[in-house]
């Protein structure tokens, strides 16, 4: 295998014969590239080669860390996802790697297989959310967790400096029947004793050949939305974080009459929730409600939530009465999976809807299924109680949607890291945010700035985009949310020519 190049173009003789791999495709914790194709005029950062020396790259360091050569491999519902997928399990044969092909499946369903098959690695061809265009590996060598950047650093080490180590003995052992087994598996615990009408909304992503039928296994009536498979995602990306699909999910709801809505992102280890009026609840909010009802159960429980999540777990008087312990960290799957697990949580939660569940809930990886599993038993643990009536319990708090202003992957740490040095200086001498003094200035991730009333705004680095993470809360009103927003970060940012239009605003 050739090394690696970042300097191909596309239609020439050398893209055909040389592998394309952009140094920017490795990410915190996962690996994501712009692949795209004929229809789009971005040129590519990954070619086929590309893949399969990504995958000899990956066959390489499971060897340095002396982990059994045998690797799940599965791949998400895009057009060009099982030919990333073949590429890529091209490569791990190449480094002697037993591969373990489970077929089309979504991450969750991935790592489940890790544990069914007792395999030890796992590769999960995926762009997640991304938009069309994109793809990308998530991957790991110690069940349940994912790699993290150290891992990460080291296959970009092996990769970009075509450092592999091929080895005889490759295996393809094609896996039937795991869709059902898993199916099997998310379900087995949940068997509503209450009629719960649910619509299953998939974005035409890999979830819909999944959901539905879990959930009617769990005991819903099922309104299946945009369940059919269709890689063009005619109608907006699967990504239930999205206000374009949390509005139809909204709009679903009121239609049907639903007692709830549950959507997933396009490899389905998200999940995101609108209540049975139609609103919307963001999912560190759901994973509140979550760890109010599972603490109940769980004395002392620990729970690990992302620098994204609300500031009411601080708060919140339930989990207060029944002794929880709540851990804010790093934004992302891999970080909170590792988290969670470290700490021996009971569960973790991240706003983008990855959440978390170890036994004996769930394996401690991020499964949209799992998560839909648990808000149902939690209502089912409520008879006569609805979604909203429990939101209704809640302390107010305004939070804001996730707002991502692009910012090329080159430049976008030295950004942040500017912003925090100025949030720093800024809490060091005293200041104040719209007149409320700063009480905390936490850089775990990015930066998270807290002020005296509870109120928080952030500022971070996207892990898998050219993007920046802005979110803020407010617990005065959702005038004062927009106000930190509009006259705060926005402003802020707005100083450096780096930073670009947002997907959304508030």
């Amino acid at each position: 295998m050739k090394t690696p190049r970042a300097d191909l173009q596309a239609n020439t003789y050398e893209f055909e014969v040389t592998p394309l791999v952009k140094a920017t495709g490795f990410r915190e914790y996962d690996a994501r590239w712009w692949f795209g194709g004929p229809q789009y005029p971005k040129a590519p950062e990954l070619n086929f080669l590309g893949v399969q020396a990504l995958g000899l790259g990956l066959g390489t360091l499971i060897r340095e860390f002396g982990v059994a050569p045998r690797i799940v491999v599965g791949h998400d519902y895009r057009s060009y996802s099982l030919s990333i997928k073949q590429a890529l399990t091209l490569g791990l044969l190449e480094a002697g790697m037993e591969v373990h092909d489970i077929g089309l499946a979504l991450s969750p369903t991935a790592y489940f297989a890790q544990f069914a098959l007792d395999i030890p690695c796992v590769a999960m061809v995926t762009a997640s959310h991304n938009e069309n265009g994109w793809t990308g590996v998530k991957m790991g060598s110690n069940k349940p967790l994912t790699f993290g950047p150290e891992e990460i650093g080291r296959l970009k080490e092996i990769v970009l400096g075509g450092k592999f180590n091929p080895q005889p003995g490759g295996k393809l052992v094609r896996v039937e029947g795991m869709r059902e087994k898993y199916i099997a598996d998310v379900a087995k615990n949940t068997k509503l004793t209450r009629k719960l009408k649910v619509i299953a909304a998939c974005g035409n992503g890999a979830a819909g050949a999944f959901a539905p039928d879990a959930l009617r296994a769990m005991g819903c009536e099922v309104i299946e939305m945009d369940c059919n498979l269709d890689y063009t995602f005619p109608k907006y990306n699967p990504n239930p974080e999205d206000i374009e699909m949390l509005h139809s999910m909204s709009a679903a709801v009121r239609e049907y009459g639903a007692d709830l809505c549950v959507g997933f992102d396009g490899d389905g280890d998200r999940c995101g929730v609108v209540d049975d009026k139609g609103e919307e609840i963001f999912a560190d909010k759901i994973g509140l409600l979550l760890a109010r009802d599972l603490s109940k159960l769980h004395k002392n429980a620990t729970f690990v939530v992302d620098v994204k999540s609300t500031g009411l777990y601080k708060t919140d008087p339930v989990l207060k009465e029944n002794g929880a312990k709540v851990d804010y960290y790093k934004t992302g799957h891999s970080y909170i999976k590792r988290r969670t697990n470290e700490l021996n949580a009971l569960a973790g939660f991240e706003k983008s809807g990855h959440l978390f569940f170890r036994a004996p809930y769930g394996y401690g990886y991020d499964d949209g299924l799992v998560a839909a599993a648990a808000v149902l038993q939690m209502l089912d643990r409520n008879p006569g109680r609805s979604l909203s009536d429990l939101k209704s319990e809640l302390g107010q708090a305004w939070t804001s949607l996730t707002m991502s202003p692009h910012c090329d992957d080159e430049t976008k740490y030295g950004v942040v890291d500017k912003v925090i040095a100025d949030y720093q200086a800024l809490g060091k001498a005293g200041g104040s945010i719209l007149g409320r003094k700063i009480v905390e200035v936490n850089t775990v991730n990015g930066v998270r700035v807290t002020l005296e009333d509870g109120s928080w705004v952030l500022v971070r680095a996207s892990s898998n985009k050219p993007e920046l993470v802005t979110v803020v809360e407010s617990m005065q009103s959702e005038d004062d949310m927009r106000a930190l927003f509009r006259t705060e970060v926005k402003p802020r940012l707005a100083k450096f020519p780096e930073v670009g239009a947002y997907n959304q605003e508030i």
